[in-house]
């Protein structure tokens, strides 16, 4: 496991009872990511693996719109919450950086792959790409700049050590093509949140 995944994985799980706490219920007062979420649910068909799921909220919520959804996240302490608070649904621990079960009606990612270095990026959108079925719909949110900033705490303050890649939606859009996706739909979220849709 290379020195940012190990990092990454650490972080999170020291952060993940608060971050769950933090973060529960932050889609309500998030009206266009709700919607986001709505139209992927609605458009997708077949299982969707929503990777980087974290305490598996989203996950749930996704199960709720009629999906056939599983999480994945590489941090155990994630899992754990995860399976703990929505005990009917599945997840596993994983890393995007790995290929995914394949035969996938969708595949969901917010803003998990801001911590992936850009050289690895073509790498995740490759496996992503294998992983759908013919058709297979992938979202991804990310934040929006030109620079990476180094996370050394959060969450309650407790210590964290993760790179956050900030992005301009055309490189990642250019990233999704290059590796055989269409890119539907970009939706800019305030200054410095983007959702991209994109079809296998």
């Amino acid at each position: 496991m290379g020195d940012w995944l190990t990092d990454t994985r650490d972080s999170y799980d020291t952060v993940a009872t608060s971050y769950a706490d933090l973060t529960r219920g932050l889609l309500d007062d998030l009206p266009h990511l709700r919607a986001a979420l709505r139209l992927f649910a609605e458009e997708v068909r077949g299982p969707v693996a929503d990777v980087g799921c974290g305490p598996g909220d989203t996950t749930a919520l996704l199960h709720g719109y009629g999906v056939d959804a599983f999480g994945m996240d590489l941090s155990p302490g994630m899992i754990d919450l995860a399976r703990s608070s929505h005990p009917g649904l599945r997840f596993e621990v994983g890393s995007m950086t790995d290929p995914l079960p394949g035969g996938l009606g969708g595949i969901l990612c917010w803003w998990s792959l801001i911590h992936v270095p850009d050289e690895l990026v073509p790498v995740v959108f490759g496996h992503f790409r294998a992983a759908l079925a013919p058709d297979g719909l992938l979202q991804l949110g990310f934040h929006v700049g030109d620079r990476t900033n180094l996370k050394t705490s959060g969450y309650g303050g407790h210590p964290m050590r993760v790179n956050v890649h900030l992005r301009p939606p055309e490189r990642v859009a250019g990233w999704l093509r290059d590796a055989g996706f269409t890119v539907e739909a970009r939706w800019l979220l305030g200054d410095d949140g983007a959702v991209l849709f994109a079809r296998g």
